[in-house]
């Protein structure tokens, strides 16, 4: 197996192991984290328009969306005027949660880089993002 084999194997092994860690550690998967985050920003702000924003398909959103809901965390209504817009923002216990949900996270990801010291995190941010940019131009 070559080194680039070898990456590109780590890279999915990485992602496959980071995404359900990272739920059971804050109770949350990143996307809905995502979502709240985009939310706390804005007063309230469209469906559609928060689905470009955080680059997540319709359905994932009105799926993600529901269940914010469901948990109280988030409010949807319908534009008065037209009702294939939906209107979504944070309910006040929301805003309170949004606060525990990011010092979960932000102790999950010391917990993942809790042996690379700044130059290393550096490192391994700008080589990330030369693989980002090498995977966003591909044309396929």
């Amino acid at each position: 197996m070559t080194n680039k084999e070898r990456i590109l194997i780590q890279l999915n092994d990485i992602y496959k192991q980071v995404s359900p860690k990272f739920e059971r550690c804050t109770g949350i998967s990143q996307s809905r984290l995502d979502l709240l985050h985009k939310l706390i920003e804005v007063d309230e702000i469209s469906q559609r328009a928060l689905q470009r924003e955080v680059n997540i398909d319709s359905a994932a959103v009105t799926r993600h969306l529901k269940q914010l809901e469901a948990g109280g965390l988030v409010s949807r209504r319908k534009n008065p005027n037209d009702n294939r817009i939906t209107f979504v923002r944070l309910t006040n216990d929301g805003r309170e949660q949004i606060d525990a949900l990011c010092q979960e996270k932000k102790e999950f990801i010391s917990e993942v880089l809790k042996d690379f010291n700044s130059e290393d995190q550096a490192m391994l941010s700008e080589l990330l993002m030369r693989i980002q940019h090498n995977v966003k131009n591909i044309k396929y």
